[in-house]
Order: structure tokens, then sequence, then C-alpha cells
């Protein structure tokens, strides 16, 4: 009932940026927290970034100052702004969302299938 959609992954140089989205659509009644991880291989998945439906932000510290999470709620879309990019933030990045749908009143979490980024040069 519920799809994640995300895009914008890719190949970029050390430094360079990308902009990662995630569009959500199905029978949607409301969107809580939304958020960004990342799977590297041989590593866990991780928490990159989170934001709540009213927009307060939580970034991983490994990314404070070089990565921005934002949503637009008339889109059900959230995004991830990637700015000085390094090696080591290759990886696999999903979306996950809570979300409450049609017909149900308890929210779950669903994720999308993950858009990969590789850094290199």
């Amino acid at each position: 009932q519920v799809q994640l959609v995300e895009s914008g992954g890719g190949l970029v140089q050390p430094g360079g940026s990308l902009r990662l989205s995630c569009a959500a659509s199905g029978s949607i009644i409301s969107i809580n927290a939304m958020g960004w991880y990342r799977q590297a291989p041989g590593q866990e998945r991780e928490l990159v970034a989170g934001i709540t439906s009213g927009g307060s932000t939580n970034h991983a510290d490994s990314v404070k100052g070089r990565f921005t999470i934002s949503r637009d709620n008339a889109k059900n879309t959230v995004y991830l702004q990637m700015n000085s990019l390094k090696p080591e933030d290759t990886a696999v990045y999903y979306c996950n969302a809570d979300v409450t749908f049609f017909p149900f009143r308890s929210s779950r979490e669903f994720w999308g299938q993950g858009t990969l980024v590789t850094v290199s040069s």
C-alpha cells in the first residue's frame, strides 16, 4: 500500500555533491518521522539523518556540517543534500518512513529500495 522510491545516487568525485530524494506514495494518511540510512559492504546499516514531521532534524556525527536532511510534506518527499563527499561515504543509502496508512490507525515503518552512492576519483 505504501512505496518509497529513491533517486539521486551515482558516482561522484571526493569533495563533490549529490542530492538524494525519496518520495512516498500509496494509501497514506500521514507520515511521521523520515530518515536516511546507509550500509557499506561488510558494514552494519547506520542512521545518517532523521527528520520529524515538523522539520526537526538530527544528523550523525560523521556527516554533521556536510549533509542536510529536509522534507516537503506536500510532496511526501524527503531529501538528503550531501556536500564535501568522502570515499567513506560510499554506501547504499536507504530511505525510511514511519507511515500511517489506510485503513489502519497505527503506523509502521517502510523502506525504500536503496540507491548507491559511490565516491571515488
